[in-house]
């Protein structure tokens, strides 16, 4: 159960300055003046726990493409934390368990995606979806795919998707 004051959770692997102008954007608009009545929450995804999953009440996820997938840190956040916050399979490895539900404890909670990637970002997308479908998180914002350096609609972009997000967070 998210605390009774909702926080949004910003998750995010930033080696590069590129992805940290991302971070920087997605976290300055869930800041917004008109964002209110939500705490902004951000770490690194190497010390995400599964407290900090279970505790917020909505997430922005950033990550590299690293030849076709996510991040390794993200992926470590995800491995470290998935069964502990309600993420289940089926038998064939698809979102769900058995009788179809991922009705987990964090289910239905709003998240949002960027991702940055030199050539391609389609297999870390796909990659990071297929989890959080798996947890029944619900996309809030549309995911914001960046290739090569930013530019001045891919920054708004990132602050509109922290805004969203947050917002939805809020209730």
């Amino acid at each position: 159960m998210p605390p009774s004051t909702p926080h949004l959770l910003v998750v995010h692997h930033s080696p590069t300055p590129t992805l940290t102008a991302l971070r920087d954007r997605v976290v300055a608009g869930a800041q917004d003046p008109e964002v209110t009545g939500v705490e902004v929450v951000v770490r690194n995804a190497l010390e995400v726990t599964a407290d900090d999953l279970l505790a917020a009440s909505g997430y922005v996820l950033g990550t590299s493409a690293n030849f076709g997938y996510m991040s390794g840190a993200l992926k470590h956040m995800f491995d470290s934390t998935f069964l502990a916050v309600g993420g289940a399979l089926d038998d064939s490895g698809a979102a769900g368990d058995a009788a179809g539900s991922t009705a987990g404890s964090t289910a239905g909670r709003p998240f949002g995606l960027y991702v940055h990637g030199r050539y391609d970002v389609t297999g870390a997308v796909r990659s990071v979806l297929a989890i959080t479908g798996a947890l029944g998180w619900k996309q809030g914002y549309t995911t914001l795919e960046v290739l090569g350096d930013p530019g001045a609609d891919d920054l708004e972009a990132a602050y509109v998707l922290g805004g969203t997000i947050a917002a939805l967070s809020a209730g």
